[in-house]
C-alpha cells in the first residue's frame, strides 16, 4: 500500500509515517516546503493521510477531495472530528477519522489510545488500517463523530481550561511556581507539572481545540455553574453543605476513586523516589 501524509514533515505526521513504514507501506509526504504537493499525493496514493493544524484541516481536505476515487482511504489525524469527517465526505474516497489521544513526543504507540471514527468504509479496509496500530500496541477506541467531539468537550476541553485557569489564578495572584516550591505536596507538584508542560506549548492547539468544538461552551457553563456553587459555600463556611458536594460526587464517581488512589499513589511513589 502506497500511504501518502499531507503534514508528514510535521511531528505527528513524521510519527505516523514511521509506523506505516514499519508495516512495511510505501511513505510518501507533504508539507509547507516540500517539492511534492498534497494534490499530488492524493492522485498516487492508497491512503491519503491529513495532518495539519485543526484550523486548516478542511481547507485542505476540500483541497484534495475532488481528486479521490472510491478505490482510496482518506483519513485525518485531527483532535475534532465533526467538522473534517464531513468533509471527507464530499470525496469519493473511503472515509475514517482518527484522533491519537497523545503527543508527538511518545516513543511509541505503545499504551497509547487512537480514536477511530469511521464513517464509509469495509470492515476488511478498517481492519487492515487498525492492525497496523494495534501491531505498535496501540488501543483502538471505535466513536461516531459526534459522540468523539461531544467527549472531547470535557476530555481535553475541560481539562485544558481548567489547567489554564489554574496558571491565570496564580498570574492574577502574583504567585510564581518557584514561591510555592518549599511548600509543594507530591498532589500540588504533579499539578504545577500539567500547568507547566501545558504552557510550554503552542498556544493555537488549544485554543483551536476550545474555539472550534462546538460542545465546549456548555462544558464551560456547567464548570462555571459547579464553581458558583463552591464559592457560595466557602463564602457561607457551610461545613454541611461542603459535606453534601463532596460525597454527592464521591457517589457519582463510584468505584473509580479507589482505583484512582492506587493509581496516583503509584504515581507519587515514581517521583519520590526518582
Amino acid at each position: 500500500m502506497k500511504v501518502g501524509i499531507i503534514g508528514g514533515t510535521g511531528k505527528m505526521g513524521h510519527l505516523f509515517a514511521g509506523v506505516f513504514e514499519r508495516a512495511g507501506h510505501e511513505v510518501r509526504v507533504c508539507g509547507r516546503t516540500t517539492v511534492v504537493t498534497c494534490q499530488e499525493l492524493a492522485q498516487e496514493c492508497d491512503l491519503v493521510m491529513v495532518s495539519v493544524p485543526i484550523r486548516d484541516t478542511v481547507e485542505v481536505i476540500r483541497r484534495i477531495a475532488p481528486l479521490l476515487s472510491p478505490g482510496q482511504v482518506l483519513c485525518d489525524l485531527t483532535s475534532l472530528k465533526v467538522g473534517p469527517v464531513t468533509a471527507m465526505l464530499e470525496s469519493a474516497a473511503s472515509v475514517i477519522g482518527f484522533h491519537p489521544m497523545f503527543g508527538p513526543g511518545v516513543p511509541s504507540l505503545r499504551g497509547q489510545t487512537i480514536v477511530a471514527t469511521p464513517v464509509r468504509c469495509t470492515t476488511e479496509t478498517l481492519h487492515a488500517i487498525l492492525s497496523i496500530f494495534e501491531c505498535e500496541g496501540a488501543g483502538i477506541t471505535i466513536s461516531t463523530p459526534e459522540e468523539h467531539d461531544r467527549v472531547m468537550a470535557l476530555v481535553q476541553g475541560l481539562t485544558h481550561s481548567v489547567t489554564l485557569l489554574v496558571a491565570d489564578t496564580m498570574r492574577r495572584l502574583a504567585m510564581t511556581p518557584e514561591e510555592t516550591a518549599p511548600f509543594m505536596s507530591p498532589v500540588y507538584q504533579i499539578e504545577m507539572g500539567l500547568v507547566g508542560r501545558l504552557l510550554s506549548q503552542e498556544p493555537d492547539l488549544y485554543g483551536d481545540i476550545l474555539r472550534l468544538n462546538p460542545f465546549v461552551p456548555p462544558i464551560l457553563a456547567a464548570y462555571a455553574q459547579s464553581l458558583a456553587e463552591l464559592r457560595e459555600i466557602v463564602d457561607a463556611g457551610d461545613a454541611g453543605a461542603f459535606s453534601t458536594l463532596f460525597e454527592r460526587n464521591a457517589a457519582h464517581f463510584g468505584s473509580y476513586c479507589t482505583r484512582a488512589a492506587a493509581e496516583t499513589d503509584f504515581l507519587i511513589r515514581a517521583m519520590v523516589d526518582r
